[in-house]
């Protein structure tokens, strides 16, 4: 069964979200609220939580999972990127959305892609995710929790402790949060190419 934390939305228990990273930290598999949907979420380098993640939502390996980043310092760490594409990113964070990116080797091998050897990066807008990241101290590996045949993400905790509670280890409930995926875009070739159209303004990039 998860562990399910109500967490309050402005002000996050601090000894809640200990607890949350702690669970993360022994290779947890969580459902977390963003400033665009509910997520899953697991350890940078779990290879559990990843085939958890793949099972759930039932995904290939040409799959771009995404490490879910507390700032740009710690985003640098994760992907390469030139003087233009820092500008566009720096100019949408945090936000609504997820950028590809050629990954660093701080990536493990099986995060990236197997062919482009990219990697999603984003910095969501949200203070309990936040608070979340700087008790962790280091990524969440990342996937929008939207169900196999789903057209919409589910939105509500309660909702995903019950459907998801015997693959889950914990869910954080904060309240409502975004409805909508995050919107990708692709910078691996240098020119953005918006791969999915979602929460975040994409006119910047067209």
């Amino acid at each position: 069964m998860a562990k399910y934390f109500d967490v309050h939305p402005d002000n996050p228990q601090s000894r809640t979200i200990s607890q949350v990273a702690d669970s993360i930290r022994s290779d947890s598999l969580i459902a977390y609220p963003t400033d665009s949907c509910y997520a899953l979420g697991c350890r940078l380098g779990s290879r559990d939580g990843i085939d958890r993640i793949r099972t759930i939502r039932k995904l290939d390996d040409r799959h771009h999972f995404t490490l879910v980043c507390r700032d740009f310092a710690q985003l640098g760490q994760f992907v390469r990127i030139d003087n233009d594409v820092f500008r566009a990113v720096k100019a949408s964070t945090p936000g609504s959305y997820t950028f590809i990116l050629p990954a660093t080797k701080e990536v493990p091998r099986m995060l990236q892609h197997p062919k482009k050897k990219t990697v999603g990066v984003r910095i969501p807008d949200h203070v309990v995710t936040q608070a979340l990241l700087a008790e962790l101290g280091e990524p969440l590996l990342s996937s929008t929790l939207l169900m196999p045949g789903e057209d919409e993400p589910m939105t509500q905790g309660w909702e995903i402790k019950d459907r998801l509670d015997q693959v889950l280890d914990a869910v954080i409930d904060s309240g409502e949060c975004g409805t909508e995926p995050t919107t990708v875009i692709d910078f691996s070739g240098g020119e953005p190419e918006i791969v999915r159209r979602g929460a975040g303004d994409v006119s910047r990039f067209e």
